[in-house]
C-alpha cells in the first residue's frame, strides 16, 4: 500500500501520456488520416496497475467485478452516428491508412465504403442489442469497445446469434462458422470477441438504467439481457491472447472514450471473476 501512495500524485500526468501516445490526432475530431505505420505503443502495463486499475488489484470474483464496473464506468459517451467515424480511428488497417479491417472478415475495406450495401461495412454489435433490447441508444448500443466494422451482409448473417463452436462456413467471412443458434469467429479474434463481451457484462450491470447485462453457459438466449455460451468464450481468451492491433484499438478507444477494456490489459482477470 505504501508504494501505491508514493505514487498516487502522478496518476493524472500518466494516464495523460498514454491517452497521448495512443492515437496520432486529436481524439475529439475522430481524425482518420493516421500514418499507416501504426503509433509505437508505450509501455502502459505497470502505469496502468498503478494508476487506472489501482482500485481492483488484489481482489477476485464479485468484488474485482465490481471494482472494475466503477473504473470503466467513468466515460465519454458517444452518439451513434458519431460511431461511424470513431470505428475509422479504432479499427484503421495499420497497412493502408485508407481502411478498416473487418472483424469476421478479416478484409480491409475502403472506409468510405459503410452504409446498408450488401458489400459496404457497417456497424456490427458484437453484444446483439437485441440481447436487453437496448437498440442504438447511447450507452450500451454506441459503445465502441463491442463495435465494429464488418461487411453488412456478413453482419446479416451473424444477426443476434449467440457465440459458440460449430457449423458451416460463412460467405465472405472465411474461418467463420454459423449455424442455427449460435456463430463462431475465425480463430484470430476469438479471443477478442470474448473480451468485448465479458468487457459488456462487466460495464452493464443495471445500474445506470440500462439492462442487465451477463454472460450465460447457453445459446438461444433471445431478448434476454444474456450472451452464451461462457464456457466456449473462456476458452477463446486463454486461446487467443490479446495482439497487437487489439490493444492499439483498446488504447485509441481511451483516448477517444476514455474508458478501457479490463480483459485485453489483463486477460486473466476473465478466471479470477467468472470461475
Amino acid at each position: 500500500m505504501s508504494a501505491h501512495r508514493l505514487r498516487r500524485r502522478w496518476r493524472r500526468p500518466v494516464l495523460a501520456v498514454i491517452a497521448a501516445a495512443a492515437v496520432a490526432a486529436p481524439a475529439a475530431a475522430f481524425a482518420t488520416d493516421h500514418s499507416p505505420t501504426q503509433p509505437e505503443r508505450p509501455p502502459v502495463a505497470g502505469p496502468l496497475d498503478d494508476a487506472y486499475y489501482e482500485g481492483a488489484l488484489g481482489k477476485t470474483g464479485p468484488e474485482l467485478k465490481s471494482a472494475l464496473h466503477t473504473i470503466i464506468s467513468e466515460q465519454t459517451k458517444l452518439s451513434y452516428d458519431e460511431v461511424w467515424d470513431a470505428l475509422q480511428t479504432t479499427d484503421e488497417d495499420p497497412a493502408n491508412a485508407d481502411n478498416v479491417l473487418l472483424i469476421y472478415s478479416g478484409r480491409s475495406q475502403a472506409k468510405s465504403a459503410h452504409g446498408g450495401g450488401s458489400d459496404d461495412w457497417n456497424r456490427e454489435h458484437v453484444w446483439a442489442k437485441s440481447h436487453g433490447d437496448f437498440g442504438t441508444a447511447t450507452g450500451p448500443g454506441t459503445d465502441i469497445h463491442h463495435l465494429r466494422p464488418e461487411d453488412a451482409s456478413v453482419n446479416s448473417t451473424r444477426g443476434n446469434l449467440d457465440f459458440d463452436n460449430g457449423g458451416s462456413p460463412v460467405d465472405e467471412a472465411p474461418g467463420s462458422l454459423v449455424d442455427n443458434d449460435s456463430f463462431e469467429p475465425r480463430d484470430a479474434v476469438k479471443g477478442d470477441v470474448a473480451r468485448m463481451l465479458l468487457y459488456m457484462a462487466v460495464r452493464y450491470d443495471g445500474t445506470d438504467a440500462f439492462p442487465d447485462l451477463e454472460p450465460n453457459d447457453q445459446v438461444n438466449n433471445g431478448s434476454a439481457p444474456a450472451m452464451g455460451r461462457l464456457s466456449v468464450l473462456k476458452q477463446w481468451n486463454d486461446a487467443d491472447p490479446p495482439d497487437t492491433l487489439e490493444k492499439t484499438r483498446n488504447d485509441r478507444i481511451f483516448a477517444i472514450q476514455k474508458n478501457r477494456n479490463p480483459f485485453i490489459d489483463h486477460p486473466e482477470w476473465v478466471n479470477d471473476i467468472w470461475q
